[in-house]
C-alpha cells in the first residue's frame, strides 16, 4: 500500500510483470517501484535481479515491510540491519546483503497465529487508521528519495498518528 501511495503521488500508473514482480519506473526520478509477486520468503530474488537489472547499490534499495514486532501503526527506519525473523527480509538479505535501508510499518503482535494475523484483513479500527499511516509511510520514503537517509529517517521514527492516543503511542 506504501509503495502504490508512493507511485500514486507520483503520477505513476503503468505497471509491468517482470522478474516475479510488478514494476514500475518513473523516468523523470530514476525510480523503480517494485512489489514482489513471489511468496514473501522468496523476495529477495526479484529485489536482487531488478536492483542487478538497474546496477542498484544495495544502499539504494529502499525495502517498505510489515513488522509484527511493532505495535499497530508505528513507524520505523533504519539504514541497515538484520531481519527480525521477517521472512521477507531475510530473503532480501540473503540476495544482496543487510546493508539497504528499510522502512518497517507496525502489525502488532497477534493473540492468535502469526500467519493467519498477517494473512487476514484488517479490523474496523485498524482501516480507520490506515489511511493516515499509509500517507505518513509513504511521506517517509518520498523524504529518502527527496532528502536522504536522515531526513526520512528524523520524520518516520519521530512520526505518531493523530487522533485518539493507539497503542503506538
Amino acid at each position: 500500500m506504501v509503495v502504490d501511495e508512493v507511485a500514486r503521488r507520483f503520477g505513476v500508473t503503468s505497471w509491468k510483470k517482470k522478474d516475479a514482480a510488478q514494476q514500475a519506473f518513473d523516468s523523470a526520478r530514476r525510480i523503480v517501484f517494485v512489489k514482489p509477486t513471489s511468496f514473501m520468503n522468496l523476495s529477495g530474488t526479484p529485489v536482487r535481479l531488478i536492483s542487478a537489472w538497474y546496477r542498484t547499490p544495495p544502499a539504494g534499495v529502499l525495502v517498505v515491510s510489515d513488522d509484527m514486532d511493532l505495535p499497530f501503526g508505528k513507524l520505523r527506519m533504519r539504514p541497515s540491519g538484520g531481519h527480525g525473523g521477517h521472512n521477507g527480509l531475510r530473503s532480501v538479505i540473503a540476495t544482496i546483503g543487510e546493508d539497504f535501508p528499510r522502512l518497517r510499518v507496525g502489525l502488532g503482535r497477534p493473540e492468535f497465529d502469526s500467519v493467519d494475523h498477517v494473512l487476514s484483513q484488517f479490523n474496523d479500527d485498524e482501516r480507520r487508521a490506515l489511511p493516515e499511516i499509509v500517507s505518513a509511510a509513504a511521506e517517509g520514503a518520498i523524504l529518502w528519495i527527496d532528502e536522504g537517509l536522515e531526513a526520512a529517517m528524523r520524520f518516520v521514527n519521530t512520526w505518531a498518528p493523530t487522533g485518539t492516543p493507539t497503542e503506538c503511542d
